[in-house]
């Protein structure tokens, strides 16, 4: 079943992007009003970025200059984002509904980025090009079936002294049945894992298509990248999400948490890797 992953998941995002670009979830509106759609663990993160390059760490992010390899952008908001911070970026996803709609915005809002429908594990070495940074956020990595391709991907696609910058929902998160109650699925890789699925946005159950996903642990997602020569500067867990996209989620100050469980569990990690 592995073989059909990029066809299935293809057509499940394709059907998801028609829904996300009407959704109160992404918000689309107000992102072509200005809003910036980062948040501040990834913010954090790029912030961190600058610093460590000599630049000064002001409340205003300036990216002038940086280029950055988004990964698996969806329909390139978090892309456009770091762009209208000043950054030259590229933006990869492997629907072509999605990438179709980020061309678009980039488009309506005069925002100079690239966008390439391609799945990330057939990207290569983009170009021949390097980057400061490469960049993926928020239910990316158990869409891929082989995460040391993955992770040569990254290191293939960094400059020396570049990093890879990873905001990831907990593998812990992926666990749980639909409605977080009951541990469904195992922490660790077994194999695909094949569902009908809906979209996390607007609270949407309906039946989008099939899906193709895997759950990875985080020393699987971790060695995935030192074993293709990146070493790791920062990881951090958060006991929120900055996103209400789970079942039972209550509104904390700084995002959402499981009703019941609050502050009891891991629900977001955030990794940095360098190229040395």
């Amino acid at each position: 079943m592995v073989d059909r992953y990029e066809e299935v998941n293809r057509e499940l995002w394709n059907a998801r992007t028609k829904v996300h670009v009407k959704s109160k979830f992404y918000d689309v509106p107000r992102f072509l009003n200005g809003k910036s759609s980062l948040n501040r663990i990834e913010l954090d993160l790029l912030r961190n970025f600058c610093s460590d390059q000599g630049h000064s760490n002001n409340s205003i992010l300036d990216l002038s200059g940086k280029r950055i390899l988004h990964l698996q952008c969806h329909f390139g908001q978090d892309t456009l984002s770091m762009a209208r911070m000043g950054a030259k970026v590229v933006g990869v996803d492997l629907s072509d509904e999605a990438i179709d709609t980020a061309r678009r915005l980039a488009g309506d809002l005069d925002i100079d980025a690239e966008f390439v429908c391609s799945d990330v594990l057939k990207l290569g070495k983009f170009r021949g090009e390097e980057f400061d940074i490469v960049f993926s956020s928020y239910g990316t990595v158990g869409w891929l079936p082989d995460l040391e391709l993955w992770g040569q991907t990254i290191a293939q696609n960094l400059a020396p002294g570049g990093q890879f910058i990873l905001v990831e929902f907990h593998p812990m998160m992926h666990m749980f049945d639909d409605d977080l109650q009951e541990l469904k699925y195992p922490y660790f890789n077994r194999g695909v894992i094949i569902e009908n699925e809906g979209t996390y946005a607007e609270g949407e159950s309906t039946s989008l298509g099939e899906s193709h996903w895997w759950n990875y642990s985080l020393s699987e997602t971790i060695n995935a990248l030192y074993n293709n020569g990146l070493l790791l500067k920062s990881f951090k867990e958060y006991d929120y999400s900055p996103y209400n996209c789970f079942a039972n989620l209550g509104k904390v100050a700084n995002g959402f948490q499981v009703a019941g469980m609050e502050g009891r569990i891991p629900m977001v990690y955030s990794l940095v890797a360098s190229k040395p």
